[in-house]
Protein backbone atom coordinates (compact mmCIF):
# COMPACT_ATOMS: atom_id res chain seq x y z
CA UNK A 1 0.00 0.00 0.00
CA UNK A 2 1.27 3.48 -0.90
CA UNK A 3 0.27 6.54 1.07
CA UNK A 4 -1.59 8.99 -1.10
CA UNK A 5 -1.13 11.98 1.17
CA UNK A 6 0.08 15.03 -0.70
CA UNK A 7 -0.62 13.49 -4.10
CA UNK A 8 -2.71 15.22 -6.75
CA UNK A 9 -5.82 13.33 -7.86
CA UNK A 10 -7.67 14.31 -11.03
CA UNK A 11 -11.19 12.85 -10.88
CA UNK A 12 -13.51 13.24 -13.85
CA UNK A 13 -17.24 13.51 -13.32
CA UNK A 14 -16.51 14.60 -9.77
CA UNK A 15 -19.00 17.40 -9.24
CA UNK A 16 -21.79 14.89 -8.63
CA UNK A 17 -22.56 11.20 -8.11
CA UNK A 18 -19.87 8.61 -7.48
CA UNK A 19 -17.19 11.07 -8.58
CA UNK A 20 -18.16 13.52 -5.85
CA UNK A 21 -18.13 10.74 -3.24
CA UNK A 22 -14.69 9.66 -4.50
CA UNK A 23 -13.41 13.25 -4.36
CA UNK A 24 -14.32 13.40 -0.66
CA UNK A 25 -12.65 10.04 0.03
CA UNK A 26 -9.40 10.98 -1.76
CA UNK A 27 -9.37 14.39 -0.06
CA UNK A 28 -9.87 12.70 3.32
CA UNK A 29 -6.79 10.58 2.50
CA UNK A 30 -4.77 13.78 2.08
CA UNK A 31 -4.92 14.16 -1.70
CA UNK A 32 -5.21 17.51 -3.40
CA UNK A 33 -8.11 17.23 -5.85
CA UNK A 34 -8.77 18.47 -9.35
CA UNK A 35 -12.51 18.36 -9.95
CA UNK A 36 -13.74 17.91 -13.50
CA UNK A 37 -17.45 17.87 -14.25
CA UNK A 38 -20.40 19.56 -15.89
CA UNK A 39 -21.52 21.66 -12.91
CA UNK A 40 -21.84 25.40 -13.33
CA UNK A 41 -18.78 27.45 -12.35
CA UNK A 42 -20.48 28.61 -9.15
CA UNK A 43 -21.46 25.05 -8.16
CA UNK A 44 -17.97 23.77 -8.95
CA UNK A 45 -16.30 26.48 -6.88
CA UNK A 46 -18.65 25.70 -3.99
CA UNK A 47 -17.81 22.00 -4.24
CA UNK A 48 -14.06 22.73 -4.27
CA UNK A 49 -14.44 25.04 -1.26
CA UNK A 50 -16.38 22.33 0.56
CA UNK A 51 -13.58 19.82 0.00
CA UNK A 52 -10.96 22.26 1.24
CA UNK A 53 -12.98 23.14 4.33
CA UNK A 54 -13.85 19.54 5.20
CA UNK A 55 -10.46 17.93 4.61
CA UNK A 56 -7.79 20.63 4.79
CA UNK A 57 -6.48 20.03 1.27
CA UNK A 58 -6.45 22.14 -1.87
CA UNK A 59 -9.07 21.63 -4.54
CA UNK A 60 -9.56 23.28 -7.92
CA UNK A 61 -12.10 22.89 -10.71
CA UNK A 62 -10.96 22.22 -14.29
CA UNK A 63 -13.82 22.77 -16.71
CA UNK A 64 -13.88 20.96 -20.03
CA UNK A 65 -15.59 18.49 -22.32
CA UNK A 66 -13.82 15.12 -22.31
CA UNK A 67 -14.86 14.49 -25.90
CA UNK A 68 -12.67 17.41 -27.04
CA UNK A 69 -8.87 16.88 -27.05
CA UNK A 70 -8.26 20.61 -26.64
CA UNK A 71 -10.38 20.64 -23.48
CA UNK A 72 -8.43 17.68 -22.11
CA UNK A 73 -5.19 19.61 -22.57
CA UNK A 74 -6.76 22.55 -20.71
CA UNK A 75 -7.86 20.28 -17.84
CA UNK A 76 -4.35 18.85 -17.50
CA UNK A 77 -2.78 22.33 -17.73
CA UNK A 78 -5.02 23.50 -14.87
CA UNK A 79 -3.82 20.58 -12.73
CA UNK A 80 -0.17 21.22 -13.58
CA UNK A 81 -0.46 24.92 -12.81
CA UNK A 82 -2.12 24.26 -9.45
CA UNK A 83 -0.16 21.23 -8.27
CA UNK A 84 2.76 20.65 -10.61
CA UNK A 85 1.32 17.48 -12.08
CA UNK A 86 -1.16 14.64 -11.66
CA UNK A 87 -0.24 11.54 -9.64
CA UNK A 88 -3.66 9.85 -9.67
CA UNK A 89 -6.18 9.80 -12.50
CA UNK A 90 -9.68 8.53 -11.85
CA UNK A 91 -11.65 8.17 -15.09
CA UNK A 92 -15.17 8.29 -13.71
CA UNK A 93 -17.21 10.59 -15.99
CA UNK A 94 -20.16 8.77 -17.48
CA UNK A 95 -23.37 8.96 -19.45
CA UNK A 96 -26.09 6.35 -19.75
CA UNK A 97 -28.89 5.73 -22.23
CA UNK A 98 -31.69 3.41 -21.16
CA UNK A 99 -34.09 1.82 -23.64
CA UNK A 100 -34.60 -0.82 -26.34
CA UNK A 101 -32.01 -1.26 -29.07
CA UNK A 102 -34.64 -0.24 -31.66
CA UNK A 103 -34.47 3.33 -30.34
CA UNK A 104 -30.71 3.62 -29.99
CA UNK A 105 -29.16 5.66 -32.79
CA UNK A 106 -25.62 6.14 -34.03
CA UNK A 107 -25.23 9.33 -32.00
CA UNK A 108 -26.04 7.42 -28.80
CA UNK A 109 -23.15 5.04 -29.40
CA UNK A 110 -20.80 7.87 -30.40
CA UNK A 111 -21.64 9.85 -27.28
CA UNK A 112 -21.07 6.84 -25.03
CA UNK A 113 -17.74 6.04 -26.70
CA UNK A 114 -16.59 9.66 -26.52
CA UNK A 115 -17.26 9.81 -22.78
CA UNK A 116 -16.26 6.30 -21.68
CA UNK A 117 -13.44 5.45 -24.11
CA UNK A 118 -11.92 8.33 -26.07
CA UNK A 119 -11.96 10.77 -23.16
CA UNK A 120 -10.20 8.37 -20.75
CA UNK A 121 -7.75 7.31 -23.48
CA UNK A 122 -6.80 10.89 -24.29
CA UNK A 123 -6.38 11.76 -20.62
CA UNK A 124 -4.18 8.72 -20.06
CA UNK A 125 -2.02 9.50 -23.10
CA UNK A 126 -1.64 13.07 -21.84
CA UNK A 127 -0.59 12.04 -18.31
CA UNK A 128 1.37 8.79 -18.72
CA UNK A 129 4.64 10.45 -19.89
CA UNK A 130 4.93 12.55 -16.72
CA UNK A 131 3.97 9.57 -14.55
CA UNK A 132 6.74 7.57 -16.25
CA UNK A 133 9.28 10.29 -15.54
CA UNK A 134 8.36 10.30 -11.85
CA UNK A 135 8.23 6.51 -11.65
CA UNK A 136 4.84 6.66 -9.96
CA UNK A 137 1.25 6.81 -11.07
CA UNK A 138 -2.18 5.50 -10.27
CA UNK A 139 -4.87 5.20 -12.94
CA UNK A 140 -8.34 4.08 -11.90
CA UNK A 141 -10.80 3.40 -14.71
CA UNK A 142 -14.41 3.18 -13.57
CA UNK A 143 -15.91 0.66 -15.99
CA UNK A 144 -19.01 -1.29 -14.96
CA UNK A 145 -20.48 -4.74 -14.51
CA UNK A 146 -22.06 -3.73 -17.82
CA UNK A 147 -18.51 -3.72 -19.21
CA UNK A 148 -18.11 -7.39 -18.28
CA UNK A 149 -21.62 -8.74 -18.94
CA UNK A 150 -23.90 -7.08 -21.49
CA UNK A 151 -27.15 -5.88 -19.94
CA UNK A 152 -30.28 -5.46 -22.12
CA UNK A 153 -31.61 -1.96 -22.80
CA UNK A 154 -28.15 -0.49 -22.13
CA UNK A 155 -26.46 -1.21 -25.47
CA UNK A 156 -24.41 2.01 -25.99
CA UNK A 157 -23.40 2.06 -22.33
CA UNK A 158 -22.30 -1.58 -22.30
CA UNK A 159 -20.41 -1.37 -25.60
CA UNK A 160 -18.41 1.64 -24.43
CA UNK A 161 -17.73 0.21 -20.97
CA UNK A 162 -16.48 -3.04 -22.54
CA UNK A 163 -14.10 -0.89 -24.58
CA UNK A 164 -12.88 0.95 -21.46
CA UNK A 165 -12.38 -2.30 -19.54
CA UNK A 166 -10.32 -3.75 -22.40
CA UNK A 167 -8.23 -0.59 -22.70
CA UNK A 168 -7.65 -0.49 -18.95
CA UNK A 169 -6.58 -4.14 -18.79
CA UNK A 170 -4.24 -3.71 -21.78
CA UNK A 171 -2.56 -0.62 -20.34
CA UNK A 172 -2.07 -2.30 -16.98
CA UNK A 173 0.17 -4.96 -18.54
CA UNK A 174 2.56 -2.49 -20.12
CA UNK A 175 2.68 0.28 -17.54
CA UNK A 176 3.50 -1.78 -14.45
CA UNK A 177 7.22 -1.75 -15.23
CA UNK A 178 7.13 2.08 -15.09
CA UNK A 179 5.69 2.18 -11.57
CA UNK A 180 2.20 2.98 -12.84
CA UNK A 181 -0.59 0.84 -11.47
CA UNK A 182 -3.86 0.63 -13.40
CA UNK A 183 -7.03 -0.50 -11.64
CA UNK A 184 -10.12 -1.56 -13.56
CA UNK A 185 -13.23 -1.00 -11.45
CA UNK A 186 -16.45 -2.82 -12.32
CA UNK A 187 -19.24 -1.58 -10.06
CA UNK A 188 -22.62 -3.21 -9.90
CA UNK A 189 -25.67 -1.11 -9.10
CA UNK A 190 -24.86 1.94 -7.00
CA UNK A 191 -27.11 4.36 -5.18
CA UNK A 192 -25.66 7.57 -6.58
CA UNK A 193 -29.00 9.16 -7.49
CA UNK A 194 -27.97 9.30 -11.15
CA UNK A 195 -31.14 7.78 -12.75
CA UNK A 196 -32.81 11.18 -12.76
CA UNK A 197 -30.09 12.36 -15.18
CA UNK A 198 -30.08 9.25 -17.38
CA UNK A 199 -31.36 9.56 -20.95
CA UNK A 200 -34.44 7.38 -21.38
CA UNK A 201 -35.88 6.13 -24.67
CA UNK A 202 -38.76 3.86 -25.66
CA UNK A 203 -41.64 3.69 -23.18
CA UNK A 204 -40.14 6.48 -21.13
CA UNK A 205 -42.07 6.09 -17.87
CA UNK A 206 -41.75 2.28 -17.83
CA UNK A 207 -38.04 2.35 -18.68
CA UNK A 208 -37.32 4.93 -16.02
CA UNK A 209 -39.34 2.99 -13.45
CA UNK A 210 -37.44 -0.30 -13.79
CA UNK A 211 -34.07 1.42 -13.98
CA UNK A 212 -34.55 3.69 -10.97
CA UNK A 213 -36.13 0.96 -8.82
CA UNK A 214 -33.29 -1.48 -9.58
CA UNK A 215 -30.82 1.24 -8.63
CA UNK A 216 -32.43 1.66 -5.21
CA UNK A 217 -32.99 -1.91 -3.97
CA UNK A 218 -30.96 -2.67 -0.80
CA UNK A 219 -28.81 -5.75 -1.26
CA UNK A 220 -28.72 -5.25 -5.03
CA UNK A 221 -27.14 -1.81 -4.90
CA UNK A 222 -24.48 -0.13 -2.79
CA UNK A 223 -24.23 3.40 -1.42
CA UNK A 224 -21.88 5.65 -3.39
CA UNK A 225 -19.86 6.39 -0.25
CA UNK A 226 -19.13 2.70 0.38
CA UNK A 227 -18.17 2.20 -3.26
CA UNK A 228 -15.83 5.20 -3.06
CA UNK A 229 -14.13 3.71 0.03
CA UNK A 230 -13.38 0.52 -1.93
CA UNK A 231 -12.08 2.51 -4.91
CA UNK A 232 -9.72 4.51 -2.69
CA UNK A 233 -8.35 1.33 -1.11
CA UNK A 234 -7.85 -0.38 -4.48
CA UNK A 235 -6.02 2.71 -5.75
CA UNK A 236 -3.72 2.88 -2.72
CA UNK A 237 -2.81 -0.79 -3.04
CA UNK A 238 -2.56 -0.65 -6.82
CA UNK A 239 -5.00 -3.55 -7.19
CA UNK A 240 -5.45 -4.74 -10.80
CA UNK A 241 -9.21 -5.15 -10.52
CA UNK A 242 -12.10 -4.29 -8.25
CA UNK A 243 -15.63 -5.58 -8.70
CA UNK A 244 -18.08 -3.84 -6.39
CA UNK A 245 -21.09 -5.59 -4.80
CA UNK A 246 -21.61 -9.26 -4.11
CA UNK A 247 -24.23 -9.43 -6.86
CA UNK A 248 -21.75 -8.16 -9.44
CA UNK A 249 -19.01 -10.54 -8.31
CA UNK A 250 -21.44 -13.45 -8.44
CA UNK A 251 -22.56 -12.48 -11.94
CA UNK A 252 -18.96 -12.29 -13.19
CA UNK A 253 -18.22 -15.72 -11.70
CA UNK A 254 -21.33 -17.29 -13.20
CA UNK A 255 -20.55 -15.75 -16.57
CA UNK A 256 -17.06 -17.27 -16.47
CA UNK A 257 -18.30 -20.71 -15.42
CA UNK A 258 -21.46 -20.88 -17.52
CA UNK A 259 -21.44 -18.22 -20.25
CA UNK A 260 -24.21 -19.88 -22.29
CA UNK A 261 -26.52 -19.99 -19.28
CA UNK A 262 -25.78 -16.35 -18.42
CA UNK A 263 -26.48 -15.33 -22.02
CA UNK A 264 -29.87 -17.06 -21.86
CA UNK A 265 -30.66 -15.28 -18.60
CA UNK A 266 -29.93 -11.95 -20.25
CA UNK A 267 -32.09 -12.84 -23.26
CA UNK A 268 -34.96 -13.77 -20.93
CA UNK A 269 -34.47 -10.54 -18.99
CA UNK A 270 -34.73 -8.59 -22.23
CA UNK A 271 -38.12 -10.12 -22.94
CA UNK A 272 -39.39 -8.98 -19.55
CA UNK A 273 -38.41 -5.35 -20.09
CA UNK A 274 -40.66 -2.77 -21.80
CA UNK A 275 -40.93 -2.98 -25.57
CA UNK A 276 -40.36 -0.26 -28.18
CA UNK A 277 -42.63 2.76 -28.51
CA UNK A 278 -42.82 3.77 -32.17
CA UNK A 279 -41.39 7.07 -33.35
CA UNK A 280 -42.05 8.68 -29.95
CA UNK A 281 -39.60 6.26 -28.39
CA UNK A 282 -36.71 7.69 -30.43
CA UNK A 283 -36.86 10.90 -28.47
CA UNK A 284 -34.60 10.94 -25.46
CA UNK A 285 -35.89 12.28 -22.16
CA UNK A 286 -34.11 12.73 -18.89
CA UNK A 287 -35.20 10.44 -16.09
CA UNK A 288 -36.61 13.45 -14.23
CA UNK A 289 -38.86 14.02 -17.27
CA UNK A 290 -40.11 10.41 -17.25
CA UNK A 291 -41.61 10.14 -13.78
CA UNK A 292 -44.71 8.09 -12.97
CA UNK A 293 -46.50 6.62 -9.95
CA UNK A 294 -43.69 4.01 -9.77
CA UNK A 295 -40.79 6.43 -9.78
CA UNK A 296 -40.36 8.35 -7.63
CA UNK A 297 -42.08 6.20 -5.04
CA UNK A 298 -41.31 4.36 -1.83
CA UNK A 299 -39.38 1.86 -3.98
CA UNK A 300 -36.91 4.55 -5.07
CA UNK A 301 -36.51 6.27 -1.68
CA UNK A 302 -32.83 5.37 -1.20
CA UNK A 303 -31.89 6.53 -4.68
CA UNK A 304 -33.88 9.75 -4.25
CA UNK A 305 -32.03 10.52 -1.03
CA UNK A 306 -28.69 9.75 -2.71
CA UNK A 307 -29.50 12.22 -5.50
CA UNK A 308 -29.64 15.02 -2.93
CA UNK A 309 -26.46 13.98 -1.12
CA UNK A 310 -24.48 13.47 -4.33
CA UNK A 311 -25.58 16.68 -6.05
CA UNK A 312 -27.56 14.89 -8.80
CA UNK A 313 -30.68 17.01 -8.36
Amino acid sequence: MRTLEGRCALITGSTQGLGLAAAHRFAAAGCHVVLSGLASPDEARATAAGLESAHGVRAVHAAGDLSRPADIEAIVDTARTAFGGVDILVNNAGVIQVGPLEHMQHDDFENAMATHYWGPLNLMLELIPSMRRRGFGRIVNIASIGGRIAVPHLAPYCASKFALAGLSDAMRCELAADGIRVTTVSPGLMRTGSPINAEVKGQHEAEYAWFSIADAVPGFSIAAERAADQILSACAYGDPELTITLMARTAVLLNALAPDAMARVMMLTSQLLPGPNGSEGNRGRLGRESESKWAPSIATTLSDRAAIVNNET
